[in-house]
């Protein structure tokens, strides 16, 4: 029996000690804050519940095929609703499109923008769907340990869409500005420009058109509460208040862990911690990616964010509502090409109480606002206070509504916060951006080289930001630990 310590309890620890357990190893997840989830924690304030991170539920097969591993189903652990309206996207004051809940009602809202976009969008989706079917039925269940991986039948027939962009894609078919950014939207789940995401990224839109978007009862965390349930019962231990301090190497392996100050021994180690802080636990000599390597890396942005309880049901807006009534290009710029904080951020609110009324109380709303930022900015309290008066004062003129008097309370989680909570390098929020270099083979390893035993899972590492990805590299980890410990 291999005891396995694993640093962290967000999406891809609790997936990995789920598939570790399987195998009968015996597994402990050390978790520094109080709550288990990662980014994915929630908070409580006065009757109201948030998510403090993942607010979207997208690609549901990847979560079937999770509790499939282990004869279950999301149905046994939490109650799934298929948004309709899946989102509203607002580019000015009463200017807005509807995204509903089948392409068919999709096409036909494009159609109404620019004629004739209905067949290109068809064809576009057509397009969308096979790469879907080849990158999360097959790819990215591949480990990232060769460049051969990536080599199938399947994608020889599709390297010219490695090589050209999304953006250009899109904006070969479509004209009308609206739709365009629409259609770029969901890459930025991926972390990156919609001008550097190669075109094969376009299942991201199948994920969005054509599976479409859920909520689980109570929010995100009821899933994170499932998966916990699902460890525990398979003999997982998790231990909350753990904050590790250092990672013991003898005679080139990871043998234990230092964790508030005691030492905890291990046959294996594995993190779901941010990657670099996690190096930053070994001796110098030991690390795998120098100072450098990091900052030459495109990470994905952070965020700004504030939770936010009202003292009335809002109008005019959606479960999931975007903002698109500025320059997308120029906040694209101010995230990627010249970091900095942005002049008009496009900004994302999310009201979980307009589907689930176990968020707020009754007569009551709760909301969700994202500003994406680049990593590593100054963070002040001023600052934070300045966006939310920008982004409240041009919410009140875009859904014609006064909502800052009815503001009962609101928290604010910025890149301090994301450094402070979670060790992420520059407070980034979504980890290592999905380029055309940082793909598979291309992002840093799931399994050291420099120290036997030593394995790592999460955003950073193989397959790439977002919540399902997360749960692969679980599983993609658990593989490797589990082959390497055959020998």
């Amino acid at each position: 029996m291999k005891e396995i310590a694993i640093i962290g309890s967000g999406f891809s620890s609790i997936a990995a000690a789920c598939y570790l357990a399987q195998t009968g190893a015996t597994v402990t997840i050390y978790e520094k804050n109080s709550t288990i989830g990662g980014r994915a924690r929630q908070l409580k304030k006065d009757g109201f519940t948030f998510d403090m991170g993942p607010t979207w539920y997208w690609m549901p097969d990847v979560f079937e095929r999770f509790f499939n591993d282990f004869d279950k189903s999301p149905a046994d652990y939490y109650e799934l609703e298929k948004l309709n309206p899946a989102y509203r996207v607002y580019f000015g004051k009463d200017d807005f499109i509807t995204i509903e809940d089948t392409l068919e009602k999709i096409c036909i809202a494009f159609e109404k923008e620019e004629a004739g976009s209905s067949k290109k969008l068809r064809k576009f989706m057509a397009q969308a769907l096979d790469n879907y079917n080849i990158a999360i039925k097959d790819l990215v269940y591949r480990p990232g340990v060769s460049p051969l991986e990536l080599v199938t039948a399947a994608t020889m027939k599709k390297i010219g869409q490695f090589f050209s962009t999304i953006s250009r894609d899109v904006r070969k078919e479509f004209n009308n500005p609206k739709l365009i950014s629409i259609l770029e939207f969901p890459v930025l789940f991926l972390g990156a420009k919609p001008s550097k995401t190669p075109s094969f990224y376009s299942f991201m839109n199948y994920a969005d058109f054509g599976l479409g978007t859920f909520h689980p009862k109570k929010g995100m965390y009821s899933v994170i509460d499932g998966m916990k349930t699902l460890a525990e019962n398979l003999g997982v231990t998790i231990k909350t208040n753990q904050n590790v301090e250092k990672i013991c190497i003898e005679n080139g392996k990871a043998n234990a862990l230092i964790i508030n100050g005691e030492k905890i021994n291990a046959d294996v180690v594995l993190s779901g911690a941010d990657y670099h802080h996690t190096e930053t636990l070994l001796d110098k000599s030991f690390r795998q990616y120098s100072e450098e390597y990091w900052n030459k890396k495109t990470f994905a942005p952070s965020a700004l964010l504030f939770y936010v309880g009202f003292n009335k049901e809002l109008k005019n807006v959606d479960h999931h509502t975007l903002f698109f009534d500025v320059d997308f290009e120029k906040h694209s710029q101010e995230i990627y090409d010249s970091p900095q904080w942005p002049d008009s951020p496009l900004f994302y609110a999310s009201f979980p109480s307009k589907t689930d009324k176990s968020v707020s109380p009754e007569g009551k709303e709760a909301g969700i606002f994202l500003i994406p930022l680049a990593p590593g900015l100054d963070d002040i309290p001023e600052i934070r206070e300045e966006y939310f008066e920008n982004i409240m004062d041009r919410f009140e003129k875009i859904t014609n509504q006064e909502v800052t008097k009815n503001v009962i309370f609101k928290e604010s989680f910025c890149i301090n916060d994301f450094v402070s909570d979670y060790n992420s390098y520059k407070g980034n929020a979504y980890g290592l951006a999905n380029t055309l270099m940082q793909t598979a083979f291309l992002r840093p390893k799931l399994k050291s080289s420099k120290v036997k035993n030593l394995f790592f899972t999460g955003q950073l590492t193989v397959p790439g930001p977002g919540v399902p990805p997360a749960l692969i590299s679980g599983k993609l980890v658990a593989g490797l630990i589990e082959k390497e410990n055959q020998h």
